[in-house]
């Protein structure tokens, strides 16, 4: 009987994801991005290709911690083959860390631009070319209108955009299928030595289309995320205190 119950249940959200709009990458069921209870909150359980993906990164540690977030990703989606353009006017990530998320740094072709105008132009060019599988883009800022040019570029070519914004005084609305911001949080002691540990993320799926956003605390190790428990600040107060 729940199994029947489960059965119908999953029907309705799909028809009801249909007369919303909502259109499944074909091939998104089949890729495995590692990132567990996180896949939850996007609808049908299958990380949103072909779509834009916008993350807030309005500092240093946040931009690093999104590069590495975006790098994980990328390493998944270009097992098969395939190659991703990196576009920005002020470069942050540093191509040989790369490597620690299981990318390979000459399967990236970074374009330095001068100006945020130029890295908008090559940006949309690039979504454009269906033989590319990725396109990340860091920006000061994006206009709604602009990011639904992006947004309808990917939808015609099935080219997933991932666009890192670093202004904090210009968030406005986007078209993005999804908006995220990664923060770096202290990774776990080996040994008692703080600092040499897996790197950890609280990531924040701030909006996702058709889904449910949410907070995760998220270590990655072993080419997958985990989840890490959070101690509730009470018990940090009383561990303290002991």
């Amino acid at each position: 009987m729940a199994a029947v119950k489960k059965d119908i249940i999953g029907k309705l959200q799909e028809q009801i994801l249909n007369l919303q709009g909502f259109k499944p990458e074909r091939n998104a069921h089949g890729i495995d991005f590692g990132l567990g209870i996180i896949s939850n909150a996007f609808p049908g359980n299958a990380f949103p290709l072909a779509a834009l993906h916008e993350f807030l990164a309005t500092n240093l540690e946040d931009a690093a911690a999104s590069g590495g977030f975006i790098s994980v990703l990328l390493s998944t989606l270009m097992k098969k083959g395939g190659l991703c353009l990196w576009i920005s006017a002020q470069r942050k990530i540093f191509p040989p860390s790369l490597i620690t998320f299981g990318l390979s740094p000459e399967r990236i072709i970074f374009i330095d631009l001068q100006n945020e105008r130029d890295v908008l132009w090559a940006s949309e060019e690039a979504l454009k070319c269906e033989s590319l599988t990725a396109v990340v883009t860091e920006l000061d800022e994006i206009s709604f209108a602009q990011s639904r040019r992006l947004q309808l570029v990917t939808e015609k070519s099935r080219v997933t955009a991932f666009v890192i914004r670093k202004n904090a005084e210009k968030l406005s609305s986007t078209l993005a299928a999804a908006r995220w911001r990664i923060s770096a949080m202290p990774s776990g002691a080996i040994d008692g030595l703080p600092g040499l540990g897996f790197a950890r993320w609280q990531v924040e799926l701030l909006k996702v289309k058709n889904g449910i956003p949410g907070n995760w605390m998220i270590e990655y190790a072993a080419g997958v995320f985990k989840p890490v428990k959070q101690v509730p600040f009470n018990d940090l107060k009383i561990r303290k205190a002991v």
